[in-house]
């Protein structure tokens, strides 16, 4: 595993999360007890969304009431068929490679990844600038809240298995594989325990990523999977937080973007998915049975959006089992979300747009593994055209069921009929762009962390208490110097490179520098 290191200021923090599933914070709790403490900000970000589904853990169990992933219509071994995923591990690229996501790196930015079972092999998993109010303790670059894990596995788990076209079909199917098992993961951890964090940091990872795209060992990150969503009241053309996830785009980057959980009456997506050029995933459901995804149906918590901008296709996202993260917050409060008959102890269960979001991550990273010039423009057309009509219009489910065979097969058949991609005469998005020329704060919606004191985050400056400037920042950004070292725009964040472990592990670590002076308020911090 490789490592980089970075120090963010602890504080207590409610606000902006990660959309996934319904929780109560742990500070939420202390407030309830305690009168004296101030109640923090709510988010409504994960409204609509859970963790285990017992209709779900029934329908998988054997008559030894054992979990059979074959019949659990959420295992990574069903969704993967569903989709197509495991029909196109059995193809190989132009160098003879199965198309698992060989050589495909993807940028999680999220609450972290834990090292477990299936995420711990050699060069699986690289760490990138812990940004998040954690990483001045102990807790740097732990996944406390467990949701980044859990997509994670979605993304490119992979436990011990010759994956040959001979072998993969005679796989047992509880062995944890992926959408692309051969892919290797950048985690970028942004969230605190709570799963909360602020836009400005979200900003500053963004830019850390489309800036550093060259990972330790030389591999390049092609796709960015950002499962989180604020409620910006502006337009995109001035969102900042839209502007730093185009401008990734814009540079190579292929963004995968959860559109929200805020159900059929949402009439929005969340922001960054309000950008139209980035991919918008909401998510299917397959009513509990593994027939069910032949047709599937627009999961009852996925955000509809408008005739202008809605999600652009869907993929499952309804009690998918993945990977757990012992002792996170969500492990610790959601028993739930274990998977009944599981006999390992390593499953967990979990609904969202999250878990949508990170099966079409899976699946660019397998497209691009067989056609590594493609653009993200081509990506997004390739996934999109080919998606399989559901009972539903498109303000609900874009255009479709994911079917990253089709899409595949598509480009196959485009590339014999023309040239080497087959897709230079896609038209490249044309949409007005994005300067993140507005506020910071309405990029927030009203979601904002707060201090010991219950002072919230507020106003135009970042999570240390900076001034935003706009133009400076979309100056910088868009010309790829927003970072210099360990700074982001002017202010230390983290360290200035990669580092090799001092006990000589097979492990590099960027190096850390860690601020705590300046902050949004004069509170106290223990």
């Amino acid at each position: 595993m490789r490592t980089a290191r970075t120090g963010v200021v602890g504080l207590a923090s409610i606000g902006l999360s990660l959309a996934a599933s319904t929780f109560i914070s742990p500070a939420a709790m202390q407030a309830a007890a305690d009168p004296v403490r101030p109640a923090p900000v709510s988010n409504a970000t994960f409204d609509d969304a859970r963790w285990g589904n017992g209709a779900a853990d029934r329908a998988a169990l054997d008559r030894h009431g054992r979990n059979k992933a074959d019949a659990d219509a959420g295992s990574l071994y069903t969704v993967g068929n569903a989709i197509g995923a495991r029909a196109v591990w059995k193809q190989r690229d132009s160098a003879n490679r199965q198309l698992t996501g060989q050589g495909v790196t993807v940028a999680l930015l999220d609450s972290g990844v834990a090292a477990v079972n299936g995420l711990d092999d050699a060069g699986k998993l690289s760490l990138g600038p812990d940004l998040s109010i954690e990483s001045n303790g102990v807790l740097i670059d732990q996944d406390t809240y467990g949701h980044g894990t859990h997509l994670a596995g979605i993304i490119a788990g992979r436990d011990a298995a010759v994956l040959t076209d001979k072998t993969i079909a005679g796989l047992d199917p509880s062995v944890q594989l992926g959408v692309a098992p051969d892919a290797r993961l950048l985690s970028m951890k942004l969230a605190t325990t709570d799963g909360s964090t602020d836009v400005s940091q979200v900003i500053a990872a963004l830019n850390w990523i489309t800036e550093h795209q060259t990972n330790y060992d030389g591999s390049r990150v092609r796709v960015v999977n950002l499962a989180f969503g604020t409620h910006s009241v502006q337009p995109y053309q001035l969102d900042p937080l839209a502007a730093a996830a185009e401008n990734a785009w814009r540079h190579g980057l292929v963004v995968v973007v959860s559109g929200g959980n805020e159900g059929p009456n949402a009439g929005r997506l969340t922001n960054p998915a309000i950008d139209p050029y980035v991919i918008a995933v909401g998510a299917s459901d397959s009513k509990n049975t593994v027939a069910g995804w032949k047709v599937p149906t627009v999961a009852a918590f996925s955000s509809s959006g408008t005739v202008q901008r809605h999600v652009d296709l869907l993929a499952p996202g309804s009690s998918i089992v993945s990977l757990r993260a012992p002792g996170s917050y969500i492990d610790a409060t959601h028993p739930e979300g274990l998977v009944a008959g599981d006999t390992t102890g390593r499953l967990f269960r979990g609904s969202g747009t999250s878990q949508a979001a990170a099966v079409v991550s899976g699946a660019a990273a397998l497209l691009l593994q067989a056609y590594p010039a493609l653009t993200p423009d081509q990506v997004k057309a390739a996934l999109v055209s080919t998606a399989s009509r559901v009972p539903a219009s498109a303000v609900h489910a874009g255009a479709g069921q994911l079917d990253v065979a089709a899409a595949l097969s598509a480009l196959r058949s485009a590339s014999l009929s023309e040239s080497v991609t087959g897709l230079e005469k896609v038209t490249a998005q044309d949409f007005e762009i994005s300067t993140g020329q507005g506020s910071l704060d309405e990029a927030r919606g009203g979601d904002s962390l707060v201090d010991p004191d219950g002072v919230p985050l507020t106003g135009e400056i970042d999570v240390q208490g900076n001034p935003w400037n706009a133009p400076a920042w979309w100056a910088a950004s868009s010309t790829l110097s927003s970072w210099v070292g360990g700074d982001w725009m002017g202010a230390t964040w983290t360290g200035s490179g990669w580092a090799s472990e001092s006990d000589g592990l097979e492990a590099s670590r960027w190096s850390a520098s860690r601020w705590s002076a300046s902050r949004w308020s004069d509170a106290t911090w223990g």
